[in-house]
């Protein structure tokens, strides 16, 4: 295992400043750790700086009000899932949250470590995408807001420099008539990592018509992935089992999985046409029991 130095800081510009200052050796952000030890476990090699960003308030709480959800990225998904008032508006993020590990698991891992993770099969990243959610990331020349979609940007790697915190997830309120879900498939019944997953959000009026929608698919590519064709099979449909089935296609022809002992790529972009549908109508039926 690699030697390690470990910080504790105080306040993000503290936390700043390590990473900034930090130019002589390797510096990780722990905002969990449930990913970060593991990885740690078996790397070799001179000192590494870990930065630890529990012991900063404002990266620990989560606020709800009429503006939506300003998130701290390490607060651990146990706080988080137990919020009902999060659930109520956003339920398919926290289902998502829930799907992290065991209940041990639960009590350190963190929706933020989730996504700097930035593994094709986060849980959390379609989930975050689909309610249209944007991480505010600081650094030394200030602050910058990126929308989940485009802050992963590939297998283990994301935008932020080496010297870039994610300070929150910002998730705006829904509007009226809107919800979402978030379904996986695993090969085993819990504690494993998604085959396929598919995060859903649908916006239907009075007459129950899809006015708008977001579909995101994961697992299934190197990035977590926004099916703009998905949506528009939904839009200006009655969620009928036409309009179902054509999104569910596009999912399907969207992905770009590969073959491994987990799935074969013809099921996996079977699978994610299939939660895509029923994800959907989770949500919808989400918005009808409002």
């Amino acid at each position: 295992m690699v030697v390690i130095e470990y910080e504790a800081p105080q306040s993000l510009g503290e936390a700043v400043k390590l990473l900034s200052d930090c130019t002589d050796k390797p510096a990780r952000v722990l905002a969990g750790g449930t990913d970060l030890i593991v990885q740690l476990r078996s790397q070799v090699g001179g000192p590494q700086l870990i930065v630890d960003l529990k012991k900063i308030p404002e990266m620990m709480d989560a606020v709800l009000d009429e503006n939506g959800l300003s998130l701290g990225p390490s607060m651990c998904c146990a706080e988080l899932t137990a919020r009902q008032d999060i659930k109520t508006v956003y339920p398919g993020l926290v289902e998502a949250a829930y799907l992290i590990g065991s209940t041990q698991i639960q009590g350190r891992a963190s929706v933020g470590g989730n996504l700097c993770n930035s593994s094709p099969a986060a849980d959390t990243i379609p989930a975050l995408i689909a309610i249209a959610a944007e991480c505010l990331i600081i650094g030394p020349d200030g602050e910058r807001q990126v929308p989940v979609e485009d802050f992963v940007t590939g297998v283990g790697e994301n935008c932020m420099a080496s010297d870039e915190i994610l300070k929150r997830i910002i998730v705006p309120l829904p509007a009226a008539g809107t919800a979402d879900a978030y379904l996986r498939f695993i090969p085993r019944t819990e504690m494993d990592i998604a085959v396929a997953g598919a995060g859903v959000s649908v916006t239907l009026d009075n007459n129950g018509i899809c006015t708008a929608a977001r579909i995101v698919i994961g697992a299934v590519a190197p990035t977590a992935l926004l099916v703009p064709a998905a949506a528009e099979a939904l839009v200006g449909s009655d969620m009928n089992d036409t309009a179902l089935q054509n999104a569910a296609a596009a999912a399907s022809a969207a992905s770009s999985p590969i073959d491994d002992l987990r799935g074969t790529i013809e099921y996996r972009q079977h699978v994610v046409g299939v939660l895509t549908r029923r994800a959907a109508v989770i949500a919808a039926d989400r918005v009808k029991e409002k």
